[in-house]
């Protein structure tokens, strides 16, 4: 029979990196990583937030191959290497208008945040998890990846159907050598940024915000269970799949919508 860790020191003998770790989903995780006894860094382009640590913090724009180079070298310096690489970083602020409004700036923005960051930081990590014969990664999807929203966020869900099959892929070379990957769709989270996607979709549809809400429920035909995520549900999900409690979860990819999808 599986023994059960004592969860409050699970992750006490981690190294953690975790991507966009200073709000919403970002911060759930790397505030349940911590509790659980992680040594962790996380990651991203504004300065220290005052409740995070210094030695756990790295400001580094990830979208960009210098803050990769940045963030890794931190790493190595102060943790020496990661045992477990959970990404969270991801977002969309390109306007709303659908397909035509979107020029190659604004895709290249919404690829290199929600996608090649996470491809770069793997090259930086994944090799030496591969050394020692074990690691985990832990990719953030979304369920845009199937369910589009063409309005305003039509090159988001481009990258993250990326990410989906570049997680798979991933997984399939290197579960052979020791290293898990897994991925995490999740759907409406209440956070900042879904706040800020409704604010955008009002402005750009002279629309008010609780009709701009009203447009992303009936894009997604709407919430079974009556209402968005909350990032930490979502961060106790990345935290299992992140554990030795889902040693034998590998090359999947968790939805966690509240029961937006509609198919199987």
């Amino acid at each position: 029979m599986l023994k059960l860790p004592d969860l409050s020191q699970e992750f006490a003998q981690k190294r953690v990196l975790v991507t966009g770790g200073t709000k919403g989903t970002g911060k759930a995780v790397v505030e349940r990583m911590l509790a659980a006894g992680a040594t962790l860094i996380t990651a991203a382009r504004g300065e220290k937030p005052d409740d995070i640590a210094s030695e756990c913090y790295v400001q580094a724009d990830l979208a960009t191959t210098d803050g990769v180079e940045k963030l890794a070298t931190a790493v190595h310096d102060r943790m020496g290497g990661v045992d477990i690489l959970i990404h969270v970083l991801g977002g969309s602020s390109n306007p709303s208008g659908g397909f035509a409004v979107i020029d190659d700036a604004g895709w290249e923005k919404e690829l290199n945040l929600n996608l090649m960051a996470a491809v770069r930081l793997d090259r930086c990590f994944v090799p030496e998890m591969i050394m020692r014969g074990s690691g985990v990664v832990v990719h953030t999807s979304s369920i845009q990846r199937r369910l589009p929203l063409f309005d305003a966020t039509t090159a988001y869900a481009a990258a993250k159907a990326a990410l989906t099959t570049y997680s798979k892929v991933l997984s399939k070379e290197v579960g052979p050598k020791g290293v898990r990957v897994n991925a995490v769709a999740p759907g409406w989270i209440y956070t900042d940024a879904s706040k800020a996607m409704v604010a955008r979709i009002a402005e750009g549809g002279g629309i008010s915000q609780e009709d701009a809400r009203q447009s992303i429920l009936d894009a997604l035909g709407g919430i079974p269970l009556g209402r968005p995520a909350q990032p930490e549900e979502v961060a106790e999900l990345i935290a299992f799949l992140a554990s030795d409690r889902s040693a034998s979860v590998h090359g999947a990819e968790y939805t966690i919508d509240g029961g937006t999808v509609p198919t199987v």
